[in-house]
């Protein structure tokens, strides 16, 4: 009887036991969810590769730029070797705001053309498109496309010689404007019409085809609208919407909780203020959402998904995207591209053409180093790149197994005198690379 009881009481105990480790394996689980790699509790204690006083010098000139009111907050990532060597956050979201968290979300704008640029090589992947390919293949609206002859006005126009191709739709040399500035008849066009405003991406293209190129296809590097005309070819390709695209197969598959085209009111909290230099009076002004060049985050659905600047992010979140890219296409065992993708992705794909921004060449979604590295420019070859309009910046260094993303909210530069963060972060860290 006593022996029956102890057993009884015995497989009560294990149950009980077996039940309380099941709770904890799955409050593990929970936790491991919300704090996914990398957070600044993944930040190694002695960092290899890296001089304690040239990593001290980064840290400082970072957060000298928040301290000096030149930006009311600064966050940033340094990765090497698939390890965490800084992740810090500076300062507010706004100024005289809440502080600036491991989960602030940021504007990242013209950061999300490699993101849009990723998804498209995953449907190259599949054989769906070919850099040969006439864009006309999948968007038949651009087959009457004019020329202008002028940067002044648009009144003498010429048929395009040939039909832009995939390759000069992938890297902006397909002659299309942007609007970014006022300084061509065309760009005042995009300026006036604002494609981006258009419902959807649909509209998007039949309002861009409306408007005349700046340049012969394949004459020129010009930054352009066609990082959004590789959005609505995604959805031609894929029939899904953009934004359902990108989530089920780039934000998901990596954990990229906090990344998307909209938000909700229960995000505004964490959403970082973005601010201009008003030059008159020297103060920095906030932007609106709705005076931007996108749309109302908060709107969900309203506008076209704008795949050359519309999403939002984190500073984890776009450091899992980098570092996807630093590993050829993998990140925690989840596969996005092949490594031979990401590859041809990161190389030059515009020959000799000049003019890209940052001086470099241009890939699929980013600036491609292709000259030796410099005291002002020390990235080595094969560097892939690019930046936000709104502050945000990063770059990929597979020779040194290097990644860094840097995060403000602040377009335009801090003045005379200011500091240049995406400049000097670049050339802080390869001076606190160990030699």
């Amino acid at each position: 009887m006593k022996l029956h009881t102890f057993a009884n009481q015995g497989r009560l105990w294990l149950s009980a036991g077996l039940a309380v480790v099941l709770a904890a394996c799955a409050s593990m689980d929970v936790g491991a969810a919300k704090t996914a790699w990398p957070t600044k509790a993944d930040v190694t204690t002695a960092p290899a590769g890296f001089t304690a006083s040239g990593l001290q010098t980064l840290d400082a000139r970072m957060k000298e730029a928040v301290d000096k009111g030149e930006v009311s907050g600064l966050e940033y990532a340094l990765i090497k070797d698939g390890k965490v060597v800084a992740f810090n956050t500076f300062g507010a979201q706004a100024y005289n705001g809440p502080p600036m968290k491991e989960d602030s979300i940021f504007r990242i704008r013209s950061m999300t053309k490699p993101i849009t640029g990723v998804a498209m090589m995953q449907l190259w992947e599949q054989g769906k498109w070919k850099p040969e390919d006439p864009v006309t293949k999948f968007l038949p609206e651009l087959g009457s496309l004019k020329v202008a002859t002028s940067a002044d006005n648009l009144d003498s126009l010429v048929p395009v010689k040939r039909t832009p191709i995939m390759n000069e739709i992938m890297t902006h040399t397909a002659g299309f404007g942007y609007g970014l500035s006022a300084s061509n008849a065309v760009d005042r066009a995009f300026i006036a019409q604002h494609p981006m405003n258009e419902k959807d991406l649909n509209a998007l293209v039949k309002r861009t085809a409306e408007i005349p190129l700046l340049a012969q296809p394949g004459e020129r590097w010009s930054y352009s609208i066609v990082v959004d005309l590789q959005g609505a070819i995604i959805e031609k390709i894929t029939g899904k919407k953009f934004g359902d695209y990108l989530e089920e197969n780039i934000f998901s598959p990596l954990a990229m909780k906090d990344t998307g085209f909209w938000l909700t009111e229960a995000d505004r909290p964490r959403v970082a203020t973005v601010y201009s230099r008003n030059a008159k009076t020297n103060t920095f002004d906030a932007i609106e959402d709705k005076n931007s060049f996108t749309h109302d985050f908060y709107t969900a659905r309203s506008q076209a998904e704008s795949g050359g600047g519309g999403l939002v992010s984190t500073l984890h979140d776009y450091v899992r995207f980098t570092q996807m890219l630093l590993n050829r296409g993998e990140l925690d065992g989840k596969r996005i591209l092949k490594p031979e993708t990401v590859d041809y992705m990161m190389s030059n794909h515009i020959g000799d053409l000049k003019g890209v921004i940052g001086g470099g060449a241009f890939g699929y979604g980013g600036m491609v180093v292709v000259g030796e590295p410099t005291e002002r420019a020390p990235q080595p070859k094969g560097t892939f790149s690019w930046f936000g309009i709104d502050g945000t910046w990063f770059w990929v260094d597979p020779a040194n197994k290097i990644s860094f993303v840097g995060m403000i909210q602040r377009r335009g530069p801090a003045g005379p005198g200011g500091i240049d963060v995406r400049g000097e972060s670049a050339q802080l860290v390869y001076k606190a690379l160990a030699k």
